[in-house]
């Protein structure tokens, strides 16, 4: 097999519009784009040229011969794709941009929030001339999840970062950070100065557990944990009970294996990384040898990818071990219940530090005076209901786990925006395509929830982008009327520019990719470096 796909790539399909043999699926235009796992090379079509891999922005693709020990069973993982999904039709896929006829007036768009959804918004509607892009953040700095909340061992990942690059250079295109809408700016605002706006502000908060003891120290969201050892402004300087032999994850995501990950990490190797100093020097006194991951379910509905679990499967000095398997389940099952029965018949080492995948079990409380000190857990039973749907039901067994730090990873919430509408049982705006109403669109995780990955937001902006520019065809958008005003200590471009140039540049000094300014008042620094260079 000449290329491999290794890892949950980002989806953005730069590999699939690269194949000349159309061998890299599912494509944009078929179903389960944007929902998969992973893209997939096909084995027997595969013609070894090689331009998948230079296409690739985060290096996900490999020729066979250059994987690595761990990596090998990503082999098989693209072939089996292919046995159930054979995609005979192999004809070269050519993307012909469509053509619309748009009003020849210049169309001004301001877009609230700089992950990547936002950024995917603002490179669709660039590549129509005329386009004026203003992209606005709370924060100093863009990217948002690809900056702080992608795994400081994932360098690979962030490497999207690179397309980021090439859209901020783009013309028309200019940010706006370190302004909050709501805050700084309103959504009228908005309106007043731009003929549309897009908000792509993600889903900031996680689900709570409901259950006593939560609010107890060393109870914590996964999401903050993540962002405090990534170096968000508002979590860096945070606190998390480290002083335990054994953490509990709620939950069995990516995200609660990327913080087992991190939490039993060899802290030498997370110094080369751009993890925060004041994270990775808490991690260097810490006590933790043990991180149990529960969930309520059983191995075949892990929340987990393929992926991520061979990642972790593949870790050379931390031992992975399974339990809670059901009685009614063949080990090979699927895919992930084979790694998954291979695991749990391995033999631990004695001295190293290990990660538990515990099924069929579930949180019943947190104990503790003042801080966490033990969680209560019941197992639970699966119980399939008459609509296929698999539930499972505490059986009443419960038992003790001691610890003191727990981690909920149940999920994230997004806020509702400030001026439109807002569904609480889903923590998404109402929308059709996208469309608010004419001049108010949503994309990313407010707009659809937290699912996909990060090139999930290019296909997701692209609808949402398509409705934009329909409504300014048809004349139902309203043309600007003045300009806003913001905050003297607003960062443009050139700004940004230089806090990544400093935080690069105090990286390459040290042997890391990047050293991160994880205050407000450093990253101010950074960027007023720029206006005294220029005199």
């Amino acid at each position: 097999m000449p290329y491999v796909v290794t890892r949950s790539c980002c989806a953005d399909a730069s590999c699939v519009l690269a194949c000349p043999v159309n061998c890299i699926h599912p494509t944009p235009e078929e179903p389960g784009f944007g929902t998969a796992e992973m893209l997939y090379v096909d084995p027997r079509t595969c013609v070894d040229c090689g331009a998948c891999t230079t296409a690739c922005p985060v290096d996900a693709l490999k020729p066979h011969t250059a994987l690595g020990a761990g990596e090998l069973p990503f082999v098989e993982l693209n072939a089996a794709y292919y046995k159930e999904s054979p995609h005979a039709d192999r004809t070269p896929m050519y993307v012909v941009p469509r053509q619309r006829s748009l009003p020849t007036t210049e169309l001004s768009v301001a877009v609230v929030g700089a992950g990547p959804a936002g950024l995917f918004a603002a490179d669709a509607l660039l590549r129509h001339p005329g386009v004026r892009v203003t992209v606005h953040d709370r924060l100093p700095t863009p990217y948002g999840l690809a900056r702080a909340g992608v795994a400081p061992d994932h360098q690979d990942t962030k490497q999207v970062s690179r397309l980021f690059r090439t859209i901020e250079s783009q013309p028309g295109f200019s940010y706006r950070l370190g302004v909050e809408v709501g805050t700084h700016l309103t959504h009228t605002d908005l309106l007043r100065e731009h003929h549309a706006v897009i908000y792509a502000t993600g889903a900031a908060t996680d689900k709570r557990l409901g259950i006593e003891g939560e609010d107890l120290r060393g109870s914590a969201s996964a999401t903050d944990f993540v962002a405090w050892y990534n170096g968000h402004p508002d979590h860096a300087d945070d606190d998390h009970a480290l002083d335990t032999e054994r953490a509990v994850v709620i939950g069995n995501g990516n995200v609660a294996l990327d913080v087992a990950r991190i939490l039993t990490a060899d802290p030498d190797a997370l110094a080369r990384t751009d993890i925060s100093d004041r994270a990775l020097a808490a991690l260097r006194a810490g006590r933790v040898r043990e991180v149990v991951l529960l969930g309520r379910r059983g191995p075949a509905q892990a929340a987990f990818t393929m992926p991520e679990l061979l990642a972790l499967a593949a870790l050379k000095d931390v031992d992975v071990s399974v339990e809670g398997w059901p009685d009614d389940l063949a080990p090979d099952a699927t895919e992930k219940t084979r790694l998954l029965s291979r695991l749990a018949a391995r033999t631990p080492t004695a001295g190293r530090r290990r990660i538990v995948l515990r099924f069929l079990t579930s949180p019943v409380r947190l104990t503790g005076e003042t801080s966490v000190r033990a969680l209560e857990i019941t197992t639970t039973a699966l119980h399939t209901d008459k609509d296929g749907t698999v539930r499972a039901l505490p059986t009443g067994d419960t038992q003790t786990l001691e610890t003191g730090l727990v981690l909920r990873s149940v999920g994230y919430r997004a806020r509702p925006v400030p001026g439109l509408p807002f569904d609480e049982d889903s923590a998404t705006v109402p929308h059709e395509g996208g469309r608010v109403e004419p001049g108010v669109y949503v994309a990313g995780w407010i707009k659809r929830g937290p699912t996909g990955f990060i090139g999930t937001n290019k296909t997701c902006a692209h609808e949402t982008v398509e409705s934009l520019l329909d409504d300014f065809a048809a004349g139902r958008l309203t043309p600007p009327v003045r300009s806003v005003s913001t905050a003297a200590d607003t960062l443009g471009l050139d700004a940004w520019r230089a806090i990544d140039g400093a935080e690069l540049a105090a990286g390459e000094a040290t042997g890391r990719p990047r050293v991160k300014f994880t205050d407000t008042e450093s990253l101010h620094r950074a960027a007023r470096a720029v206006t005294a260079a220029r005199g």
